[in-house]
């Protein structure tokens, strides 16, 4: 038993939606021009946090991520600024934006060992700390030979982080 015309014609309106709106879920490419625009908008945000201006810092910072949403330097920026302004639950959501942003170039670019090292760094921030110690050796052994994950390791860059009290205040 088929189902009524008009019910026939709601399903499958419904899933020309469903697909439109899936096909739309690929990330939007970024133009040069816009990196540009980004690149501006952390510079002045950068110029404005030196002058401890942290509210204008921040305005233009999310400008920067609403024009490269997959910068992470970007997003620890902006999350730094938050956390400056006292807006912890703010600091955190950029933070998380910022470990998606690296996670992804991780996965167009598995060899990015900065990506891995930004990763380690908000995984901490966040106080995640033990995913931060498990993420750096499974970057170590999926990459025995890069230089930088290697001495990160061998100085115990993370426990000095942890400890240091800068870091700490940076926490959301």
């Amino acid at each position: 038993m088929t189902a009524p015309k008009p019910l026939r014609c709601l399903c499958l309106g419904a899933l020309v939606l469903v697909a439109a709106g899936l096909a739309g879920c690929s990330p939007k490419e970024i133009t040069p021009l816009e990196r540009k625009q980004g690149a501006s908008y952390a510079s002045e945000a950068a110029f404005a946090a030196n002058l401890r201006d942290f509210a204008r810092a921040e305005g233009l910072l999310a400008q920067a991520v609403a024009v490269c949403p997959d910068t992470t330097e970007y997003w620890i920026s902006l999350g730094t600024a938050r956390r400056k302004l006292d807006n912890r639950s703010g600091a955190r959501d950029a933070f998380k934006s910022a470990l998606k942003a690296a996670r992804a170039v991780q996965r167009r670019l598995p060899d990015n060992s900065q990506a891995v090292i930004q990763e380690v760094y908000l995984l901490a921030l966040l106080g995640k700390d033990d995913d931060a110690r498990s993420t750096l050796e499974k970057a170590r052994r999926d990459h025995p030979d890069d230089r930088t994950i290697r001495l990160f390791l061998e100085n115990k860059e993370l426990d000095r982080l942890l400890a240091d009290p800068g870091f700490k205040d940076l926490k959301p």
